[in-house]
């Protein structure tokens, strides 16, 4: 490892390396329940050597993959699970907020994202709590 490269990304925070690989995974599944645990497994493994053996840069190109399937789950393309999509979506926007107190350009580099799953998350969201004679009902916080 070279002694120039910035590590300071990792510390951000657990939370896509615990979440990401499942819900990545049925996003990329087939809609038929949950994904196969061999998928589960990859994108597991993949998110394992991105984080291991990865830099800051190959590390947002695969969020910005897990941004552009939560995109198409929330535009109603394909046969994705919004849950997933929820979960993915929620975890990638508070790392790419996180990104604004680290040194680098990753902040900025991350902006069209954040806005792209700002609106992803609203359309999911608004999915969940559909309206009822045209007032929406509060989510329940159990």
């Amino acid at each position: 490892m070279s002694a120039r490269r910035s590590l300071v990304w990792l510390g951000l925070t657990p939370e896509p390396e615990q979440e990401l690989p499942t819900a990545v995974a049925a996003l990329r599944a087939p809609e038929d329940g949950s994904p196969p645990p061999a998928l589960v497994t990859a994108e597991r493994h993949r998110v394992e050597r991105l984080v291991l053996r990865g830099t800051q840069r190959g590390w947002l190109r695969y969020l910005g993959e897990v941004t552009d399937l939560v995109v198409e789950a929330a535009a109603g393309s394909g046969t994705a699970d919004p849950r997933a999509a929820l979960v993915a979506g929620e975890v990638v926007l508070d790392h790419h907020r996180m990104l604004i107190g680290l040194p680098g350009a990753g902040y900025a580099r991350t902006a069209t994202q954040r806005r792209d799953l700002e609106r992803a998350l609203g359309l999911l969201r608004a999915r969940r709590t559909p309206a009822r004679n045209g007032h929406h009902q509060p989510r329940s916080t159990v």
